[in-house]
């Protein structure tokens, strides 16, 4: 008899509730690009509507959606604003894995509250640990803190001093020091900003390794481990910023049909576009192939294949690079509207500064082209790279 946890399913209702939500997130949106953070209105309107609950796990309150349902409910949010749609991936990654490994005691103090705590911080470039009784010493400087001016929580990647051992350590954000450094090309309504943490006492309990694949509440899904969750993020990101990009695209031509000269009589435009709609769908299509694959592998109780976990990077690769691809088609089609500062714009900005994500690097799709080619036999998944399978 199985006994490893099964998916956890939630139905439509926070997809709806993400739709509900659009014409708000839109009506903000350059309001928050100009913060530097989502608007109250907007933060506030996506706890009531429990969108910040969607990776917690059931047995905390969550929804603890699958992958699937997860896809869908950040692509909606990331359809009405790339912005919001990054800062609710990135929390709700980092609250839901945390209240999947963390210990007992950190569990019960950090999710007690009427309202689930928004988390930020960085899995990467990590700092270092020191150990001491009950815990460690954390000390670091990390970058990109995706949500940190909503942050009543910090999530952080630490070497443990001695052992090597890589653990994600959860601290107030009140230990760290915010350097205010949010300069950059898109995505800044995300308030991303870099952070320092000086000698911060971490509990044990409120930490956990950064590999760990067996949840301690919660089912199937936290059995993927911290990273391979964070392709959902990044997969359904992509496609929300794609789709959208060509519908204003079509809606900026169609606007202007009629007048000679326009797009709209362009036949050279009309193949570009049905290419590009081509590839939008393609991408769609192959990211939604995968993580039902692996969905159905995950509620059977199995582990994922080495194929398996090549697949959803390479899913995720192919709908970044279809993603840039689309938004240098529709800046260059969108002439001197896209130029100006506007939502065209904003939107071309944004899928430039996503495809950054070291999570869409080169180094993955190496690997997976490595894989595919059968040149990786007993090796598995580490990160973004393939390794011999450990014993």
């Amino acid at each position: 008899m199985n006994d490893k946890p099964r998916l956890h399913s939630a139905g439509p209702h926070h997809l709806d509730r993400a739709r509900d939500l659009r014409p708000l997130i839109e009506s903000e949106a350059a309001e928050a690009e100009a913060l530097g953070r989502l608007t109250e209105p907007v933060v506030t309107a996506l706890h009531e509507a429990g969108l910040f609950d969607v990776w917690l796990p059931a047995p905390l309150g969550g929804a603890e959606l699958s992958p699937p349902e997860l896809l869908a409910v950040f692509e909606e949010l990331s359809y009405a604003d790339p912005s919001t749609g990054w800062v609710v991936m990135a929390t709700t990654l980092e609250n839901g894995t945390g209240g999947a490994y963390l210990g007992d005691e950190a569990v019960e103090d950090i999710f007690r509250g009427p309202r689930t705590p928004l988390f930020a911080g960085q899995g990467t470039r990590p700092g270092t640990a020191v150990p001491e009784d009950g815990g460690f010493r954390l000390t670091g400087r990390w970058s990109f803190a995706s949500a940190m001016p909503h942050a009543r929580y910090v999530h952080s990647l630490g070497v443990v001093e001695g052992t090597g051992e890589e653990r994600i350590f959860i601290t107030p954000v009140e230990d760290a020091k915010l350097l205010g450094n949010w300069d950059v090309l898109g995505l800044r309504a995300t308030g991303s900003v870099d952070y320092a943490i000086d000698g911060a006492f971490v509990p044990e309990s409120r930490t956990h390794p950064f590999a760990q694949r067996e949840p301690l509440r919660g089912g199937a899904i936290y059995r993927l481990g911290l990273l391979d969750q964070a392709l959902i993020c990044h997969s359904a990101w992509a496609l929300g910023v794609g789709r959208r990009l060509l519908d204003e695209l079509v809606r900026h031509v169609a606007a202007r049909a009629g007048r000679p000269g326009q797009l709209a009589d362009s036949d050279t435009f009309h193949a570009g576009l049905a290419r590009a709609e081509a590839a939008h769908r393609a991408a769609r299509a192959l990211v939604r192939e995968t993580w039902d694959d692996t969905a159905r592998t995950l509620d059977a109780g199995g582990p994922l294949s080495t194929r398996q976990e090549t697949m959803v990077r390479l899913a995720l690769n192919h709908a970044t690079s279809t993603l840039t691809d689309v938004a240098g088609f529709a800046y260059t089609s969108g002439g001197t509207t896209a130029l100006r500062d506007g939502l065209l714009q904003r939107l071309f900005r944004d899928a430039h500064a996503g495809a950054q994500h070291i999570t869409s690097g080169p180094q993955a799709l190496r690997e997976c082209g490595r894989e595919l080619a059968g040149l990786a036999p007993g090796e598995e998944w580490a990160v973004f790279s393939l390794e011999p399978r450990r014993p």
